[in-house]
Parts: structure tokens; C-alpha cells; sequence
């Protein structure tokens, strides 16, 4: 019995958007529960990074292959391998009992998560007609994503303090299994028409290695500093590599991973830049919250992801109408009045001291950014996927998360050497830890303001007319 098609809709809109929550949540979930996994597996300080780094790390170098994958071998196909990789590693981290278990199941959730992520995106763009209909189902998926990542603190906490840290991972398990079940009759097969369907196994190759390696730099400035050989040579070696794929795409390939004409869309790159700008000043803002309240203010990490609420329910809420919004402003408009939303929140979290408090020094601030995210990426997506062919909808997928992991790694690698390099200079000259600490942290959110409000103004400059519409808007699929 075929199901009536608004309700098919819905229920492959729910599908796609529960796997989007289950890669994302992954990102911040395990923060709250590092201590434990530190104390049961005997992690060092510095090798207990790698519990998140790895993740992270095949999440964004594996992105634009597994959005070509996407295209080229069929959105649902992908779509299903993914989530089973995605839930058969979670089951791997959970009963993982070593240092080195435990690192390479992360490293295959995140390869999961790379191939999830745009397939899930790409099958929106393709089975929802471009506008009205498909910002909502973006405006819901985007949702997701930023409930995912604000809600992972909170969870973790709880299932962390009730259950034990294992069960961080296993929640992803049924969660996976009733995705995998529902796709199979709800997600269209969506593969690509092309005569040829050449892979460019040359340029994946050398993007793949190129962005792992630049994130593993990236990441690397925690521990090391960004002076240092571990961070300076990896650095170096992934621009390489990127160049080395660039020339490829250019030159040599056949059937480019990244053909000229998405290089050549240019409100594709500037949404793309703006993204990039976003995630780099709110995704931190989670972090340098979630150490002042709990090393300032004293807060437990149940307590922690509580007031993490409030920020939550305002993506939620922010969300609910974006699209609307979209349909009245346009979405450059909206997109750039995010990142003003999200600069001015930043703003006010720079006033965090030692003697704060949570409602008047991170509720205000943190409440006007998360309302600045859910402008910001909702409308970013949209912008980003406008005119995009369904042949090439997984790429571009791809690069938009791509983006979105980037912009977080490298704005976090950053700002959080800038606020520990403030903290360590208050601490030489003899201010309280406590004091020193949140001078650090008030350094790093006037350094994400200023980064959102460059990306207003790119938004301004780029992307504030609406895309011209194409000749022929193509059907959506069906199963």
C-alpha cells in the first residue's frame, strides 16, 4: 500500500533529519564525558583529544567523496551504507576497551558521518522542489543540525552521570537501525544519469588526504601551539595536496571530482566563505561557555547542559519560521541578519568576569548568538543549494559541510590558542586563576564578533539578491 505522497514527504523529511541529528550529536556529545572515558581507559591529557580529533577528522576529509559517492552511485545506496557504518562503529566505541579501539571506532563513525551527512542533504534538495517547499524541509534539517550540536551537552551529562559513558554511542544504535529500515522504502534510489561515471579516483585521493591533513593541523594547535613543526608540516602538506587537486581538477581529470562549473557559481563559494565565517565564531562559543561555567562559575556538567537549554529552544523557535522569513526577505537578508545576531551575542559574552553569574553574564549572550546560528545556518543552506543541478546536489552538500567542519576546527584551533595565550600572560603577571580565565575567554568572543561581522558584510556585498531563477526547475523524485 503506497503511502499518500504529502505524508511520504513528511516521513522522508523525519528519516533524513533523525540521521542529520545523529551525525551531529556525535560531534559534542562526548564532551561531558571525556573525565570518565579519561579514568577508565587511561587516556593522557593530551592523547584524550583524539577521542573527539578523530572523529572530526574523517568527518571533514572524507566529505566531498562521500558526496560525489552520492551522486554517482545513488543518494539512497549511500545514504543506507553510511548509516550502517555510522551504527555499526557506535556499537565499536561502546564496548571499545582500549586507547586504540576506542580512536579508530571514532575515526569510523566519523567516516560514517562523511557519507551520511551530504547524501542527506542531497536527497532534501532532490526530492523537495526548489522554494517554498524546500526551504521548509531545509529549514527543518538545518534545525537538526543545530539542536544536535547545542543538545549534546545536555544529553551527554545525563546519560554520562545515569548510565555510564558507553552509552553515549549506543543511543545512535536504534536510532540507526530504524533509519536504515525506513529508507529503504521511503528515500528515492537518486543515482546520477550520466553516460560516464568515472570516480576521479586521483582527485578524491588527494582532497581526502589534503583536508585530513589540514584538520589534523588544525586540531594539533591545542596541544602544540600553531609555531610548531606538528602543526607547521601538516599545514603545509595539506596545501599541497589541495593545490596538487586543483591542478588535477583543472588538467587532468576526465570527469573532475569538483567540475569547473560548480567552482564557477559564485553566490555557491560565497555561501560556502559565509558558513565558514559563522561556524568559525558560534562553534566556539559552546566551548568557552562550557569551561566558564564550569571552571568560573563553578556548575557541574548536568548543571552545564542545563543552561544550554535555553539556547536550544531558541534554535527551535528561530527555526520554526526562518523559512518564512526566507520567503519575505530573501535569504541573504536573512543570512546576514544571522550573523549580526550572532556577532552581537558574542559581544555580550565578552563581558564574562570572575564574579558572574549565568543569567546575567552567558543567558543574554548566548541566548542572541544561538538565534544568530539557527538565521544563519538555515538560510546558508539554502543559499548554498539554490540552482544546484541534481547531478551535482551530493557535492555540493559536501562542501557546505565541509565548510561548516572547517570554519569550526580552524575558528576553535584559534580562538582558543588566542584565549589561552591571554590567560597565560594574566597568570605570569599574577592574576587569579579564575580572573585570568575569563579575561581569556572575553579575548576570544571579541574575536568571534569580529569574525560574524565579516561575514555579514560578505553576506551583504555577495549574496543579498535573491539567485535568478532557472528556466526549468526539475521535478522532484520519487521513490
Amino acid at each position: 500500500m503506497s503511502l499518500p505522497e504529502p505524508i511520504r514527504r513528511n516521513l522522508l523529511l523525519l528519516v533524513v533529519c533523525l540521521a542529520q541529528l545523529m551525525v551531529i550529536l556525535d560531534v559534542s556529545i562526548v564532551n561531558v564525558a571525556l573525565p570518565s572515558i579519561h579514568d577508565d581507559l587511561g587516556y593522557t591529557t593530551t592523547g584524550l583529544q583524539w577521542v573527539v580529533n578523530a572523529y572530526t577528522l574523517t568527518f571533514a576529509g572524507f566529505l566531498l567523496l562521500g558526496g560525489r559517492a552520492a551522486d554517482l552511485l545513488g543518494r539512497r545506496r549511500v545514504f543506507v551504507a553510511g548509516t550502517a557504518i555510522f551504527t555499526l562503529a557506535s556499537v565499536l566505541c561502546a564496548v571499545a576497551d582500549t586507547q586504540g579501539t576506542l580512536d579508530a571506532a571514532r575515526a569510523l563513525q566519523g567516516f560514517g558521518a562523511a557519507v551520511i551527512s551530504p547524501a542527506s542533504l542531497a536527497i532534501l534538495t532532490t526530492s523537495f522542489a526548489e522554494g517554498r517547499e524546500r526551504n521548509r524541509a531545509l529549514g527543518v534539517w538545518g534545525a537538526m543540525g543545530a539542536i544536535g550540536g547545542s543538545t549534546g551537552a545536555l544529553l551527554g551529562g545525563l546519560l554520562t552521570q545515569d548510565i555510564g559513558w558507553p552509552a553515549i554511542f549506543l543511543i545512535n544504535v536504534p536510532i540507526g537501525i530504524g533509519v536504515i529500515a525506513a529508507s529503504l522504502r521511503l528515500v528515492p534510489e537518486g543515482r546520477s544519469e550520466a553516460e560516464h561515471r568515472h570516480f576521479d579516483a586521483t582527485g578524491a585521493i588527494l582532497v581526502t588526504v589534503g583536508l585530513v591533513a589540514l584538520v589534523y593541523g588544525i586540531v594539533r594547535t591545542d596541544a602544540l601551539g600553531w609555531g610548531s613543526a606538528g602543526v607547521l608540516l601538516p599545514l603545509a602538506v595539506g596545501l599541497i595536496l589541495i593545490a596538487a587537486f586543483a591542478f588535477v581538477e583543472a588538467r587532468v581529470a576526465q570527469v573532475p571530482l569538483l567540475p569547473a562549473r560548480i567552482v564557477r557559481m559564485g553566490r555557491l563559494r560565497a555561501a560556502n566563505l559565509v558558513v565558514f565565517l559563522l561556524f568559525a565564531a558560534i562553534f566556539t562559543m559552546w566551548f568557552f561557555l562550557t569551561l566558564y561555567m564550569q571552571q568560573v562559575l563553578g556548575l557541574d556538567a548536568l548543571e552545564t547542559g542545563v543552561g544550554f537549554l535555553p539556547m536550544t529552544l531558541s534554535i527551535v523557535a528561530v527555526t520554526s519560521f526562518t523559512a518564512r522569513l526566507i520567503a519575505r526577505f530573501g535569504a541573504g537578508w536573512v543570512l546576514t541578519a544571522g550573523l549580526l545576531f550572532g556577532g552581537a551575542g558574542m559581544a555580550l559574552l565578552s563581558d564574562v568576569h570572575a564574579g558572574g553569574s549565568y543569567f546575567a553574564d552567558v543567558l543574554p549572550g548566548g541566548v542572541l548568538s544561538a538565534i544568530g546560528l539557527g538565521l544563519g545556518f538555515v538560510s546558508g543552506t539554502i543559499v548554498a543549494v539554490q540552482g544546484i543541478e541534481g547531478r551535482d546536489s551530493g557535492l555540493a552538500s559536501g562542501l557546505l559541510n565541509a565548510s561548516r567542519l572547517l570554519g569550526g576546527a580552524l575558528g576553535l584551533a584559534a580562538l582558543s590558542t588566542l584565549a589561552a595565550s591571554h590567560t597565560s600572560d594574566e597568570l605570569a603577571s599574577g592574576i587569579q586563576p579564575a580572573a585570568a580565565l575569563s579575561d581569556g575567554f572575553h579575548v576570544a568572543f571579541l574575536a568571534g564578533a569580529g569574525i560574524c561581522l565579516a561575514g555579514a558584510v560578505v553576506s551583504l556585498l555577495l549574496l543579498r539578491r535573491p539567485a535568478e531563477a532557472r528556466a526549468a526547475t526539475p521535478e522532484p523524485e520519487s521513490a
